[in-house]
């Protein structure tokens, strides 16, 4: 009799341990879209925190990159990294604008399956697409416009959200941003373009 009530004990143990080891594993995130429209706090100065919050599931995402406007069309460059801020510190986003963009790549990955993103910048001229054989969440996006190119790679997305169509909008959100018309503003608040 002892025995079994020692084995009850042990299996109701075990139980209460599996439970809650499953309850801290499936934390819970935010699966609502991200926004529309970009506002502040950006990261790097144009990359709206929320949007990347939602996307990555990495609240206060650790941070490294700045973007320059200054050159004059198509030649700005820049990059910005985003990082968890716990444990190993994965980069979970990447995002680059190099002045060393090329259609023939775009139309490359087009025919090879990539969805083509819909005209966010005059001119450009894009695709997105999460692997097929991705195992965190991974999607990418490249936008390029004269020899401006803008590249996004979601390296860690939220189990559960459209991760393919995180990284369309946040193109959406930072193309208009970081690729404009020579001589119009970049649109972000800390960062004004010059002829």
């Amino acid at each position: 009799m002892k025995r079994s009530s020692f084995v009850l004990v042990a299996v109701l143990m075990c139980a209460l341990v599996s439970s809650t080891a499953c309850q801290v594993s499936s934390r819970e995130f935010d699966r609502s879209p991200l926004p529309e429209a970009a506002a502040p706090p950006y990261l790097c100065g144009h990359i709206p925190q929320r949007a990347v919050e939602l996307m990555t599931g990495v609240s206060n995402p650790l941070v490294r990159g700045h973007f320059d406007l200054s050159y004059p069309k198509d030649l700005d460059d820049g990059s910005c990294a985003i990082y968890q801020r716990d444990g190993d510190q994965l980069e979970v986003l990447q995002i680059d604008l190099t002045p060393g963009g090329y259609t023939e790549r775009i139309e490359e990955q087009l025919k090879a399956g990539a969805l083509p993103l819909p005209e966010i910048v005059p001119g450009a001229i894009g695709y997105y697409f999460k692997p097929a054989d991705g195992e965190d969440g991974e999607a990418y996006a490249m936008l390029v416009r004269g020899k401006a190119e803008l590249n996004i790679q979601l390296e860690r997305g939220v189990a559960g959200r459209d991760n393919a169509a995180d990284v369309l909008a946040l193109m959406k959100l930072i193309a208009p941003r970081l690729i404009t018309d020579a001589g119009a503003p970049s649109g972000s608040p800390s960062s004004k373009r010059s002829s």
